[in-house]
Order: C-alpha cells, then structure tokens, then sequence
C-alpha cells in the first residue's frame, strides 16, 4: 500500500491534459471520438498535448469502434499512424485487436507492435471481450513492450469484474500475468479500497474526470479527488 498508485486520465486535447496533470495525473490516455470508444488521435493534437504537459502519455492506436484490428489495408494505415506517431515523439502506445473467435489478433498486433519499435504498450480492455483471457495472456506474453492490462475484469465493468482482477492480482509474476493490471471501465471511488488491498497500483479514469459529460473538459478537482483517494 506504501507505492503510489498510478492515476490515468483520457484525454482529447491539450486542455483536457493540462487540467488532468493539475489534479495529479501521472499519466494520459490520448484519444479521439468517445462516441467511438477512443480511436487514434491526430499528429497535431499529439503535438500540442505533448508541449503542454510534462507526464507519460500514451497513445491510442484504433480506427474504428469495436475489437477487429480491420483488413490488411485497415492494419497497414494503423502501422503508418504507429511510425507517424514515433517519428513525432510518441514513445508509449495502447492498443489490441480480437479476431472472430475472440483470441487475440496476434498477426495484427505484432505487426502493429514492430512498428513501435520497442515503446511501451497497453493492451486495452479488448480483454474484456476475449474468449479465454488467460488463453490471451500467455499468447501475448512475450510481446515486446507490452508492459500492462487495461481491464475491468469483465465486459460488464468493474463491478462485474471485481472477483476476475482480484484473482489476476494473486497471479502477479506467473507467465502472461506479468504485467501491471490498470483498472478501468465502470471503475468508481468504492471499488478501490478493495483493489489497493489486493496489491493493484494502477486506475484509469475518463468520465470520472469529467462530472459535466464528455461535452466537457476534464475537471482538476475530479482528478484531484481521485489523487487523494488513492494516496489516501
């Protein structure tokens, strides 16, 4: 409980960041279109983000809404965003594709992967989707820079997932559950005194931070709330 816990906040441009740095964000979640669920922001606003703010970002690497990383022309466009975005700076990523069985689309995703050239990565609540999670684990296990689970334990959200990452918690250090667990997706104040006792370090807020709706920009005092909280 001494290590401090990760706080990551969604942004969608460089006043959503500042105010969530203001309220002691350690890190961003750079995205576009919510109505979509997050897809891949454009080079600019990754910019003018990346200026404005001095904390970890990572960038959403998604065209579409849904979990299929698209057809071969659908992956080659991701892979030129990845480039694009690490020729501009960008040097942290989330992203993850199902195929139609709900395993992993593990051709996409290398493929996608290479082009970050070793930069850390997320791998977003596409787990949430999967047929067998364990199963997707240990496949994208030794991926290089994969380095977290975006996850709520359940396609339901946290509330329904509290027992899956409680469990995924007692599992740290195996094979495939190596990575840090970020809760996020229907994650409220209440869940997480049971999740830092469990040993989980690392929560991911989007509308949380933002009690006015998505219409609205990010709230330093919302963000702030949830600092206190998990240092608390």
């Amino acid at each position: 409980m001494s290590k401090r816990a990760v706080l990551e906040v969604i942004a969608l441009d460089a006043r959503d960041a500042v105010a969530a740095q203001a309220g002691g964000a350690d890190r961003l979640e750079l995205v576009t279109d919510m109505a979509a669920d997050g897809l891949t922001p454009d080079l600019a606003t990754f910019a003018e983000i990346r200026a404005a703010v001095d904390i970890s970002l990572r960038v959403m690497l998604r065209a579409s809404d849904g979990f299929a990383a698209g057809d071969a022309a659908a992956v080659a466009a991701l892979v030129r965003d990845a480039r694009a975005l690490r020729a501009e700076g960008a040097d942290e990523f989330v992203l993850g594709f199902l195929d139609e069985t709900g395993a992993a689309d593990l051709p996409a995703v290398e493929e996608v992967v290479a082009a970050l050239d070793g930069a850390r990565w997320t791998f977003h609540r596409a787990i949430d989707r999967a047929a067998d999670r364990d199963a997707l684990r240990k496949q994208l296990a030794d991926l290089p820079g994969l380095d977290t689970y975006l996850t709520a334990g359940s396609a339901a959200g946290v509330g329904d997932g509290l027992p899956v990452l409680l469990a995924e918690a007692l599992r740290a250090g195996e094979p495939g559950y190596r990575q840090q667990i970020l809760v996020g997706g229907g994650l409220t104040l209440d869940h997480v005194p049971q999740l830092r006792a469990a040993g989980i370090d690392a929560f991911h807020i989007g509308g949380a931070a933002r009690p006015e709706g998505w219409a609205a920009p990010v709230s330093p005092e919302a963000v702030a709330l949830w600092r206190g909280v998990l240092d608390g």
